[in-house]
Protein backbone atom coordinates (compact mmCIF):
# COMPACT_ATOMS: atom_id res chain seq x y z
CA UNK A 1 0.00 0.00 0.00
CA UNK A 2 1.77 3.53 -0.81
CA UNK A 3 -0.96 5.11 2.12
CA UNK A 4 -2.44 3.61 5.33
CA UNK A 5 -6.26 4.48 6.30
CA UNK A 6 -6.91 4.14 10.05
CA UNK A 7 -10.31 2.77 10.84
CA UNK A 8 -11.39 6.50 11.90
CA UNK A 9 -10.24 8.24 8.70
CA UNK A 10 -11.79 4.91 6.67
CA UNK A 11 -15.02 5.41 8.70
CA UNK A 12 -15.55 9.33 7.70
CA UNK A 13 -14.28 9.41 4.51
CA UNK A 14 -16.90 6.58 3.60
CA UNK A 15 -19.53 8.47 5.29
CA UNK A 16 -18.35 11.66 3.05
CA UNK A 17 -18.20 9.42 0.03
CA UNK A 18 -22.12 8.56 0.31
CA UNK A 19 -22.60 12.73 -0.39
CA UNK A 20 -20.87 12.17 -3.65
CA UNK A 21 -21.75 10.60 -7.24
CA UNK A 22 -21.21 6.90 -7.52
CA UNK A 23 -17.35 6.13 -8.99
CA UNK A 24 -15.73 8.64 -6.62
CA UNK A 25 -12.14 8.39 -5.39
CA UNK A 26 -10.11 9.74 -2.65
CA UNK A 27 -7.27 11.40 -4.64
CA UNK A 28 -4.02 12.31 -2.19
CA UNK A 29 -1.27 13.68 -3.20
CA UNK A 30 0.83 16.63 -2.86
CA UNK A 31 1.44 20.19 -4.57
CA UNK A 32 4.15 22.96 -3.97
CA UNK A 33 3.44 25.85 -2.01
CA UNK A 34 3.16 27.15 1.41
CA UNK A 35 5.93 28.04 3.31
CA UNK A 36 7.84 24.48 3.95
CA UNK A 37 6.83 24.18 0.03
CA UNK A 38 5.07 21.20 -0.18
CA UNK A 39 1.23 21.01 0.61
CA UNK A 40 -1.16 18.03 0.83
CA UNK A 41 -3.52 17.07 -1.43
CA UNK A 42 -6.79 15.37 -0.61
CA UNK A 43 -10.31 15.03 -1.60
CA UNK A 44 -12.27 13.54 -4.18
CA UNK A 45 -12.25 13.24 -7.65
CA UNK A 46 -13.65 10.86 -10.85
CA UNK A 47 -10.96 11.31 -12.95
CA UNK A 48 -8.12 8.75 -13.27
CA UNK A 49 -5.54 9.15 -15.74
CA UNK A 50 -4.53 5.52 -16.56
CA UNK A 51 -1.07 6.74 -17.38
CA UNK A 52 0.12 8.47 -14.57
CA UNK A 53 -2.17 7.46 -11.55
CA UNK A 54 -2.18 4.41 -9.46
CA UNK A 55 -5.51 2.98 -8.16
CA UNK A 56 -5.71 0.81 -4.99
CA UNK A 57 -8.55 0.09 -2.63
CA UNK A 58 -7.37 0.55 0.87
CA UNK A 59 -10.29 -0.40 3.57
CA UNK A 60 -13.22 -0.89 0.63
CA UNK A 61 -11.89 2.94 -0.38
CA UNK A 62 -11.05 3.31 -3.90
CA UNK A 63 -7.80 5.53 -3.63
CA UNK A 64 -5.68 7.55 -6.60
CA UNK A 65 -1.97 8.66 -6.06
CA UNK A 66 -0.28 10.52 -8.48
CA UNK A 67 2.79 8.27 -9.64
CA UNK A 68 5.01 11.40 -9.46
CA UNK A 69 3.54 11.77 -5.35
CA UNK A 70 4.99 8.79 -4.50
CA UNK A 71 8.09 9.32 -3.19
CA UNK A 72 7.18 11.75 -1.33
CA UNK A 73 4.02 9.99 -0.11
CA UNK A 74 4.95 6.59 0.51
CA UNK A 75 3.93 5.17 3.83
CA UNK A 76 1.73 7.95 4.83
CA UNK A 77 -0.81 7.88 7.35
CA UNK A 78 -4.22 9.53 7.40
CA UNK A 79 -6.25 9.96 10.44
CA UNK A 80 -9.53 11.46 11.49
CA UNK A 81 -9.68 12.95 15.17
CA UNK A 82 -12.51 14.90 16.79
CA UNK A 83 -12.15 16.52 19.94
CA UNK A 84 -14.29 19.67 21.63
CA UNK A 85 -13.53 22.00 18.55
CA UNK A 86 -14.71 19.59 15.70
CA UNK A 87 -13.04 16.84 14.26
CA UNK A 88 -10.11 17.21 11.13
CA UNK A 89 -7.73 14.51 9.40
CA UNK A 90 -4.20 14.57 10.31
CA UNK A 91 -1.46 13.25 8.42
CA UNK A 92 1.81 11.46 9.46
CA UNK A 93 4.43 11.36 6.67
CA UNK A 94 7.55 9.30 7.89
CA UNK A 95 9.56 11.15 4.96
CA UNK A 96 8.53 15.16 5.77
CA UNK A 97 11.73 16.01 7.92
CA UNK A 98 10.28 19.49 8.19
CA UNK A 99 6.71 21.23 8.44
CA UNK A 100 5.89 24.67 9.17
CA UNK A 101 4.49 26.32 12.11
CA UNK A 102 1.01 26.60 10.89
CA UNK A 103 1.00 22.55 10.57
CA UNK A 104 -0.07 23.02 6.74
CA UNK A 105 3.28 22.56 4.58
CA UNK A 106 6.42 20.18 4.56
CA UNK A 107 9.45 18.97 3.01
CA UNK A 108 11.37 15.57 2.31
CA UNK A 109 15.38 14.92 2.56
CA UNK A 110 15.39 15.01 -1.11
CA UNK A 111 12.27 17.19 -2.05
CA UNK A 112 12.05 20.68 -1.06
CA UNK A 113 9.14 21.84 -3.41
CA UNK A 114 8.44 25.69 -4.33
CA UNK A 115 7.93 27.50 -0.94
CA UNK A 116 4.91 30.38 -0.77
CA UNK A 117 2.37 32.29 1.47
CA UNK A 118 1.29 29.73 4.30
Amino acid sequence: MIINLTDQASDRIKEMMKEESENVRLRFGVKGGGCSGLSYSIGFDYEVNEELDLKEEINGIPVTVNSQDVAIIEGTTIDYKENMMGGGFTIDNPKAVYSCGCGSSFRTKDVVGTPGDC
